[in-house]
């Protein structure tokens, strides 16, 4: 990172600390320095830089937060930010791919699994995975306005399936949604935090659709924690 984007990342991590707190809790996990992917609601392009925000510096500089290349390559500064400072992973949303095959086998038996495709826009996260990075990732895809988060996509389990070593980790994060309300260009103080919980696996014959279902479930959990 270069000074430049070293001087924004104090100076946004300082404002979006001042604007919101961006208090961490850690009910289920310690914060600790090894693969994950933290997965978490998803309501305001906010999300990704309070979550950022929330971690403590040494995870930070490892954990890169995947966001959609529709919104935040929209301007240069977008840009610029997203891959300077937040060293994001771009991904295309709209797109129905992302299944991977582990085996020839595991491809005749679940109908689920297609052909691996360039277009894949799960690609960016494999290949960041394979980098030894860490991940925070959205599985509802887009932004909810819901109370309760709608149904997860199937990317956080075809990730869990090809990554079995990295922590799944989720997430809740309180309030953003009130720092941006739609519409709004102007932020509103609002004390908001993130809450992270116990650790998430993948069953040895556990299905996809149960697999989301829990997860989404361990999400909803820490609303009330």
């Amino acid at each position: 990172m270069n000074w430049r984007a070293q001087a924004m990342s104090l100076l946004l991590l300082g404002f979006v600390r001042l604007l919101t707190g961006a208090q961490a809790r850690w009910h289920g996990c310690p914060p600790k320095a090894e693969q994950r992917i933290y997965f978490a609601n998803h309501q305001s392009h906010a999300d990704l830089v309070l979550i950022w925000a929330a971690l403590p510096q040494e995870l930070r500089s490892i954990t890169r937060p995947i966001a959609a290349k529709d919104y935040w390559t929209t301007s240069r500064f977008k840009r610029w930010i997203t891959t300077a400072v937040f060293n994001a992973v771009y991904v295309e949303r709209g797109k129905n791919r992302g299944q991977i095959p582990i085996s020839s086998e595991k491809l005749e038996s679940d109908p689920d699994f297609l052909d691996p495709d360039p277009s894949d826009p799960l690609q960016p996260l494999i290949t960041a995975l394979e980098s030894g990075d860490s991940l925070i990732l959205f599985p509802e895809g887009t932004r909810g306005h819901a109370e309760d988060p709608q149904p997860f996509k199937s990317g956080l389990y075809n990730l869990a399936q090809r990554f079995p070593q990295v922590v799944l980790v989720p997430a809740w994060i309180h309030n953003v949604q009130r720092v941006m309300p739609k519409g709004e260009v102007v932020p509103v103080p609002v004390l908001c935090s993130v809450t992270f919980g116990e650790p998430v696996r993948l069953g040895a014959e556990e299905s996809r659709s149960a697999f989301l279902a829990r997860a989404r479930e361990a999400v909803m959990a820490l609303r009330e924690v």
